[in-house]
C-alpha cells in the first residue's frame, strides 16, 4: 500500500505564507534538516503549479549522505519530482524540470507544450482527483510519497481522505491577514489523530495521522487494482483483481483466471484464505468490479459465495456494467447482511483497464 505523507508549515495563526512580498521562511533550520532526511526516505514528492512558479524550488537531494544513501538502497539518488497543473502552462526552463536526476511527472487537463513533454512525463486526464493521482503514481512504482501543498494540493488530498500522515510544523509567526494562504481551503474534513509533538529549533512540529476507514479502503481497492493488471485481457471476462482482509488481518490478494480460466477473483482469494486455514467471518472483500449475480461458468455467483463465508463488507470500485448481464451484487450482498461500499472515484482507471470490452 501506497504511504502518503503531508508536509506543511504555518504560522502560529494558521497560514502558510504572507500575501504578497518575499516568500515566508516558517521553518527553522533544524526543521529543514528533518524535512530533507524525510523527502529522501520517498520515492516522490509532489506539489502544485502555483508552489512551483511562485518559489521556483529544485526539490533536489543535497546532503551527500542522504544521496549516497539512496544509491545504496538501490534508488535513484533524487525522488521523482511531481506536479499538479489544471492549465499545464508551466516553464520547463523552472528548477523543478532543469535540476536533479530523478523522473519529473507533470498531471494535468489541459495542453502542454511540446517543450514540456520533452522536459517532464505527462498525464493527462479530463479530471484531477486524489484517487487519480494516486492510482497513476502507483504504476510508476511510487510507494511513499511527500505532498507539500499548496493549499489546494492539501485541501484536495485532505477533502478526499486519501493521505495518511500530516507533519505540521508551526513558527512563532502571527500573519493576521485574510488575504494570505489558509493550510486548506474551507469545507469539511475529517478528524485527525494527534501521535506525537517536537520541538526543532524555534519550530513546534506536530504529526497526525488520518485513522479513517475510507483511507484504509482507498488503499486495498487500490491494491486490487494492482491485481486486475495481471488479469490476460479475454473478450469474454473483465479484469478483475481482489484482495481479502480477515478481522486478524491476513490478507490475501488474487485476480480473475489466475489458477483457472473460469475462476472470478473473489473464487480465487476466498481458496487462498481457505487454504491457509483462515477465518473468513468478519472479513472484508475488496475488488475492483461488483461482486456477480449471474453466471455461465459456474453454478455458484460471486455475490452467494462471499455471504455464504460470512464476510462482513464487499468494496468496490465500478459497479458491473450491463455488458453481459444485468448484474445485482450490491442489492444481494445488502440482503444478505454483507456491508457494502462502492468507491465511484477508481471507476475511470477500473474502465480503462477493461478498455478491451468496455470500448
Amino acid at each position: 500500500m501506497m504511504r502518503i505523507i503531508l508536509s506543511a508549515a504555518v504560522s502560529a495563526d494558521g497560514y502558510l505564507d504572507s500575501f504578497g512580498g518575499e516568500r515566508l521562511v516558517l521553518s527553522s533550520p533544524e526543521d529543514w534538516r528533518a524535512i530533507y532526511s524525510l523527502r529522501a526516505e520517498c520515492d516522490a514528492i509532489l506539489v502544485g503549479a502555483e508552489t512551483i512558479r511562485q518559489d521556483n524550488p529544485s526539490l533536489v537531494i543535497r546532503d551527500p549522505k542522504l544521496r549516497k544513501k539512496r544509491l545504496a538502497e538501490g534508488r535513484n539518488a533524487d525522488i521523482m519530482k511531481v506536479a499538479v497543473s489544471g492549465s499545464g502552462k508551466l516553464d520547463p526552463k523552472l528548477r523543478f524540470f532543469t535540476e536533479g536526476e530523478g523522473q519529473k511527472v507533470v498531471f494535468t487537463t489541459g495542453k502542454v507544450s511540446s517543450k514540456l513533454s520533452e522536459a517532464a512525463t505527462v498525464i493527462s486526464r479530463p479530471e484531477l482527483t486524489a484517487v487519480t493521482i494516486l492510482v497513476e503514481l502507483r504504476k510508476l512504482g511510487v510507494s511513499t510519497l511527500m505532498i507539500e501543498g499548496g493549499s489546494k494540493i492539501l485541501s484536495m488530498f485532505m477533502r478526499e481522505k486519501n493521505w495518511d500522515e500530516l507533519r505540521l510544523g508551526m513558527a512563532p509567526i502571527l500573519v493576521a491577514d485574510e488575504r494570505a494562504p489558509r493550510l486548506v481551503a474551507d469545507g469539511q474534513y475529517p478528524p485527525m489523530t494527534l501521535v506525537r509533538t517536537e520541538r526543532l529549533g524555534q519550530t513546534a512540529v506536530m504529526h497526525f495521522v488520518n485513522r479513517s476507514q475510507h483511507r484504509i479502503d482507498c488503499n486495498y481497492v487500490a491494491r486490487a487494482m494492482h491485481n486486475s493488471l495481471l488479469c490476460e485481457p479475454v473478450p469474454n471476462r473483465y479484469s478483475v483483481g481482489a484482495v481479502l482482509v480477515t478481522l486478524d488481518g491476513q490478507e490475501f490478494d488474487g485476480y480473475t483466471g489466475e489458477t483457472d480460466p473460469t475462476n472470478h477473483a473473489e473464487e480465487e482469494v476466498i481458496a487462498k484464505a481457505l487454504a491457509a486455514g483462515a477465518d473468513l467471518k468478519g472479513g472484508t472483500i475488496y475488488t475492483t468490479i461488483e461482486p456477480c449475480t449471474k453466471r455461465k461458468s459456474k453454478p455458484e455467483s460471486c455475490s452467494p459465495l462471499i455471504i455464504r463465508h460470512g464476510l462482513a463488507r464487499s468494496v468496490f470500485g465500478l459497479k458491473e456494467p450491463p455488458k453481459f448481464v444485468d448484474n445485482v451484487g450490491i442489492e444481494t450482498l445488502a440482503n444478505g447482511g454483507v456491508e457494502v461500499v462502492e468507491m465511484p472515484a477508481f471507476a475511470p482507471e477500473i474502465i480503462e483497464i477493461n478498455a478491451h470490452i468496455l470500448k
